[in-house]
């Protein structure tokens, strides 16, 4: 599913400043990586190299279709060319010492005899150079310890780094960055680097990008660093495994960019049997993005799209997670979703959302008001069901305020309308893909943190832009939809306490 949106812009946390007649064109692939059969199981360097030959080939064939089209820049995924699953000592055969672009230059392709064991860097150097594009990768770094490690670095005790490295090369091949991921999910290949490291790469198209890997969204270093320093464009590599109801791929890709008032060009691995898809390229008002459904052929995707330039905030942070100013949609007490709305008795019950306990009340009236609370943290929904022949659809405001603990540890603030999976209560917070109620609704929580990301999930795991999502000055944030172009499966405001994450 190919979807292109050139939205009606709302209100959303602020203006986006554009760069006076600027754009560029961008692409990512979705890439079906060739996988290791054994990935547990140590290769020479020879048959490593044989193998990620396969992936390779592919990149080449999708830089050349990019370039055709005009792209000056080219996204790969996270792990798209070794793959994932490996031991510390098992990808050690695909492992490059990729030297710091900050301390020399150094262009692979022109200059092959400069360091041994680098095949993998020159193939990439040489597309980049081959196809005149800016071209991003992901794969592994090894980096010798320190001869005089300090107090603030752990190295192993085979006496060297590994890590989970996006590389950056010019148009002409040079290696411009190279970023080691801080939050590692499950790598036990990869080591976490000693410091966060905060990398942006400048560009003569569209100015500065910074870089982020996969889980590091979730995260405030180095991901919030690079967005208070300014950064409005982010290149995002995942190999993203998809989590409904309220952390899809492409469903918080879209939400970090709007919370943040970013682009962002994310490009994630194809897998079904790990439920990975979803990539795209989003800006603060436009969406084109790929998920694959159910069904769909399992295979590889390229995106490419024209894209605005975003001028940075010169470090101010005015103008990501700030407050919008009325933009004449309706305000608290006025939006004619009943008449009069009724407010209904909140009677709450817990169930289990994304491994967290929420609170949820049900909807169970064709419109009206409603508020639930965890603790002392609320949430208030305005709404209005529009009419369904025969939908006996079931739907939940929920809340959660405390700290996720599976499979990662961060704490949040959430306010969610979710569509239930079946008709009783216990089923809310479960998977749902399909919806047929369509709902006008207006979303609000005062929330402990100006970090808060906002999704509207259609069905069929199609993205809406919310027609206004603003902030004030207490950090209560509303957002209002109407006129959906399908049923609702989530409308999510995703707040992020990161100052509460390691208490």
């Amino acid at each position: 599913m190919l979807m292109v949106k050139n939205e009606k812009q709302g209100k959303v946390f602020g203006e986006a400043v554009l760069s006076a007649g600027s754009s560029y064109v961008a692409a990512v692939y979705e890439h079906r990586v060739f996988l290791n059969p054994e990935p547990r199981v140590p290769l020479s360097r020879c048959d490593a190299l044989k193998h990620v030959q396969k992936n390779l080939d592919i990149y080449e064939e999708q830089a050349a279709r990019a370039a055709k089209q005009g792209a000056q820049i080219l996204v790969f995924p996270e792990d798209g060319i070794q793959g994932f699953n490996f031991s510390r000592l098992s990808i050690s055969g695909y492992l490059e010492t990729i030297p710091d672009p900050q301390q020399e230059k150094w262009n692979p392709c022109k200059e092959p005899g400069r360091y041994t064991n680098t095949e993998i860097l020159q193939r990439l150097s040489c597309m980049a150079h081959g196809y005149n594009l800016y071209l991003v990768a992901n794969m592994g770094d090894l980096q010798p310890c320190p001869v005089e490690p300090s107090s603030s670095s752990s190295c192993s005790p085979d006496g060297h780094w590994q890590f989970n490295t996006n590389v950056v090369f010019s148009s002409d091949g040079q290696l411009v960055a190279r970023y080691h991921k801080r939050n590692l999910y499950f790598e036990e290949a990869f080591d976490t680097p000693p410091q966060t490291e905060i990398i942006t790469f400048d560009t003569p198209f569209a100015g500065r990008f910074g870089l982020l890997t996969c889980f590091d969204i979730l995260f405030h270093d180095p991901t919030v660093v690079l967005v208070e320093r300014g950064v409005r464009q982010f290149i995002f590599p995942t190999a993203w495994m998809n989590q409904l109801p309220l952390l899809d791929t492409i469903q918080f890709q879209r939400a970090f960019s709007l919370g943040a008032n970013v682009t962002l060009l994310a490009s994630n691995i194809r897998n079904d049997h790990l439920i990975m898809t979803g990539s795209g390229m989003y800006t603060p008002f436009t969406a084109t993005y790929h998920h694959a459904r159910q069904g769909d052929p399992e295979e590889g995707r390229l995106l490419v799209a024209t894209l605005p330039v975003l001028e940075e905030s010169g470090g101010r942070t005015e103008s990501t997670f700030s407050a919008a100013t009325d933009s004449g949609y309706c305000q608290k007490d006025s939006c004619d979703y009943s008449s009069p709305p009724k407010t209904v008795p909140s009677s709450s019950f817990i169930s289990s959302m994304m491994y967290d306990p929420f609170s949820f009340v049900l909807l169970n009236e064709t419109a009206g008001k409603l508020e639930v609370c965890d603790g002392t943290f609320c949430c208030q929904l305005q709404y209005r069901q529009l009419p369904q022949s025969d939908s006996t659809e079931l739907y939940a405001l929920g809340a959660f305020a405390g700290t996720h603990t599976v499979n990662g540890r961060y704490a949040l603030q959430v306010c969610a309308l979710v569509r239930c999976a079946g008709r009783d209560s216990s089923s809310c917070g479960q998977e749902v893909e399909e919806a047929e109620t369509k709902i006008d609704f207006r979303l609000e929580g005062k929330f402990g943190t100006r970090y808060v990301y906002p999704s509207i999930l259609a069905s069929g795991l199609v993205l809406e832009q919310p027609q206004h999502v603003e902030k004030n000055e207490n950090n209560i944030v509303t957002m209002i939809h109407s006129d959906m172009t399908d049923g609702l499966v989530t409308a999510c405001l995703y707040g992020r306490m990161y100052q509460l994450d390691n208490q």
